[in-house]
This record gives structure tokens, C-alpha cells and sequence, in this order.
């Protein structure tokens, strides 16, 4: 029979940036007991991300993260929404250029990530903020599983 487990993951970030939140996520799966499934991470803010991106190399991170800079700089002349200051326009540039869910597959306990991913929250603020991210599995019991 399948079931489906829910909770939320709450991440207090230090400003712009990735924040890994795979240890998070695959804790659920233990304490859950899932062997077999579907995870699905969805972020509730219009400020932030989630990407699945290189895990094993920081440089890759500090890559990403000197790109969306330079992508979309805050404090630009013509931005108008500048109601909670100089990143609020480039923070909500930067949510709707990034996926703000991710659906991975669990195999035999695990996320199927591939060697090298990792799940990322992108902070997109200046500010500390407190993000939460919701997270929905669907264990799938191991009689109906196909083939």
C-alpha cells in the first residue's frame, strides 16, 4: 500500500546564498522508514530556491552563487519594488529564474541522487531569514513496485 508522509524543514539562513539540506531531507527518509518512493520539496517564499547542484567541490557553490550576482545585481535604477530595500526586486528576479520545488525519486532508502548532487535552499535575501520547506514522500510498499 502507498503512503504519504508530510512534515517541513526550517532553515534559518545567514543572507544570500546555498545552504544544503540533503542531511534534512534524508533524516525524514530515515525516521520515516522509507525504502522505496518519491520525495517532493517545495519552498513556501517568493525569495527563495530550491536547485539540485554539485555537492563534492565548494568552488562550484561559490561559482553559482558569484553568477546569479552578476545575473541580476540588486539596486538597480529601474526597479520599483524597493519596499524592503535594494534586494527586493533581484531577490524575486533571481525565485522566478530558480525552481522553487524538486521531485527525486527514493531507491532502497535513499534519495537517487546522482555521485556528486546535492538539494540546495538559494537564499535570494541580504537579510537573515527563517525559510521553511515543505516536504511530501510517497513510500511505495514493495509488492505493488513494478519492474
Amino acid at each position: 500500500m502507498a503512503r504519504w508522509y508530510r512534515d517541513s524543514i526550517l532553515i534559518n539562513t545567514n543572507g544570500k546564498g546555498l545552504y544544503d539540506i540533503s542531511h534534512a531531507v534524508e533524516a525524514c527518509l530515515r525516521r520515516w522508514q522509507i525504502q522505496d518512493g518519491i520525495c517532493y520539496l517545495y519552498v513556501q517564499h517568493t525569495s527563495a530556491s530550491l536547485i539540485i547542484s554539485e555537492q563534492f567541490d565548494p568552488t562550484a557553490k561559490a561559482d553559482m552563487e558569484v553568477f546569479m550576482e552578476k545575473l541580476i545585481p540588486e539596486n538597480q535604477s529601474w526597479f520599483t519594488h524597493t519596499a524592503e530595500g535594494p534586494d527586493d526586486s533581484s531577490s524575486h528576479l533571481r525565485a522566478m529564474l530558480t525552481p522553487t520545488s524538486q521531485t527525486i525519486p527514493i531507491d532502497n532508502g535513499k534519495l537517487s541522487l546522482g555521485m556528486w548532487q546535492g538539494i540546495y535552499l538559494f537564499e535570494h535575501r541580504s537579510i537573515p531569514h527563517h525559510r521553511q520547506v515543505l516536504i511530501r514522500c510517497l513510500s511505495i510498499d514493495e509488492r505493488e513496485k513494478g519492474n
